[in-house]
């Protein structure tokens, strides 16, 4: 069950982060998420209404960002967007490692909300890429984080 996360959810969010950054390293991605996010990042996240739970039974195993609405990261992009219709944007995704369906979960909670989804992801991020792809995300070319890093953009609609 996707939910919007609560503060209550933290510990457990943080711990998903920090999994995710060494499931990253372990399989050939060592540059994406270096830097943890921070409590206040989350906890705006929180308060804004955009960071949500996948819960299944009692226990958070799983997280991401969702908002509809222009993403400033997307303004320039190396490329073109196939669609420039409203849009959801989903950010820093992840679930436990033992779990699985949780990208499948999100998406459709995003899904039910709008049609058109946009994502991004790190170029050493193989499974990501994959995982999009796979659910019908076509790619749509380079976008650049505030920090100046690229990262590969992506693009679903129905």
């Amino acid at each position: 069950m996707v939910r919007p996360a609560k503060y209550e959810d933290l510990p457990a969010i943080l711990a998903l982060y920090a999994a995710a950054r060494d499931f990253m390293r372990r399989t050939g991605n060592p540059n994406q998420w270096v830097i943890p996010f921070s409590e206040e990042l989350l906890k705006e996240d929180i308060d804004t209404a955009r960071l949500f739970a996948v819960e299944r039974g009692e226990k958070v195993v799983g997280v991401f960002y969702f908002y509809i609405g222009e993403d400033p990261t997307y303004g320039y992009i190396e490329g073109a967007w196939k669609d420039l219709s409203p849009y959801g944007t989903i950010h820093r995704i992840t679930g436990a490692e033992e779990e699985k369906g949780i990208f499948k979960e999100a998406f459709d909670f995003c899904r039910s909300r709008i049609s058109h989804v946009r994502i991004d992801t790190h170029h050493d991020n193989k499974i990501m890429q994959h995982t999009v792809e796979k659910y019908g995300f076509e790619r749509c070319g380079i976008i650049y984080l505030p920090d100046g890093d690229p990262r590969i953009a992506y693009e679903y609609k129905e």
